[in-house]
């Protein structure tokens, strides 16, 4: 039979393992805000951007900064273009003295598609197959005396064919230069998460709202693209103070695009 000093002695040892490998447990831990931040360091770690660009409204005069692949996977602006440190979503944001692109007088930060892995810009008709945007998204800050936000759109060629525009509480689809074309709801709430969805086909776009068909444009095209961010509708002519902090903001937590 063991000694009364071997079973203490043989306590001690098993104190101290228990010990070493608590602390040493304790140190090598990472909080969840940690872990999180691990996976999810860049905004392609939470949506697949592979065919896709970035506009961002920084840089020089008409002249903003364009991010694309291989360097979006691994592209962060904070505060324009970061994930969120949970990992279940994109912020976008453009403030109203933001770098405007030479087609446009408001800034953006806002993805374009692209094909091939990110290498060349997309351009499809409406009238040959069927190409779909779905987006889950959320307006999340408007900016100052003029609060309009486009969150989503189907561009063709030089201008917006049909776009998601929030203008205060208004959701609207629209159609072509008619900004206020469908209402979909008059109450909208910020940070109110929503699908949006285009389905281009057979000459038509037609739009849906949480899955329900909104409207339908008509538009014969070979040109176009999808587009999502935060596309702010106000700039320093007509919204101050005239800051970054007055700014437009897009939340995005899924985005997929499929061609059939």
């Amino acid at each position: 039979m063991p000694s009364t000093r071997t079973l203490v002695l043989a306590g001690l040892t098993a104190a101290v393992s228990t010990a070493t490998l608590a602390l040493s447990t304790h140190a090598g831990a990472q909080t969840p805000h940690e872990r999180a931040a691990a996976r999810c360091a860049h905004p392609a770690d939470v949506l697949d951007l592979t065919n896709w660009k970035l506009t961002l409204p920084t840089g020089e005069d008409e002249d903003p900064t364009e991010i694309t692949q291989p360097e979006l996977a691994t592209f962060s602006a904070d505060p324009w273009f970061r994930a969120e440190a949970g990992c279940d979503a994109v912020r976008f944001r453009a403030a109203v003295n933001g770098v405007t692109t030479g087609g446009s007088s408001y800034p953006r930060a806002e993805l374009r598609e692209m094909t091939d892995g990110g290498a060349d810009e997309a351009e499809w008709s409406t009238t040959d197959g069927t190409h779909t945007l779905v987006v889950r998204e959320a307006f999340t800050a408007l900016p100052e005396e003029r609060p309009y936000l486009v969150g989503a759109q189907v561009h063709g060629g030089d201008d917006d064919v049909t776009v998601f525009r929030l203008e205060g509480s208004s959701l609207y689809i629209t159609d072509g230069d008619d900004r206020h074309a469908h209402l979909v709801t008059d109450d909208y709430e910020l940070g109110t998460e929503f699908e949006a969805k285009f389905v281009a086909r057979d000459g038509e776009i037609d739009a849906y709202y949480n899955g329900r068909l909104e409207t339908t444009v008509s538009h014969d095209g070979d040109t176009n693209y999808f587009k999502a961010g935060a596309y702010t509708q106000a700039n320093c002519d007509n919204s101050e103070p005239c800051t970054d902090d007055n700014h437009g903001e897009v939340r995005i937590s899924r985005i997929k695009v499929t061609h059939s």
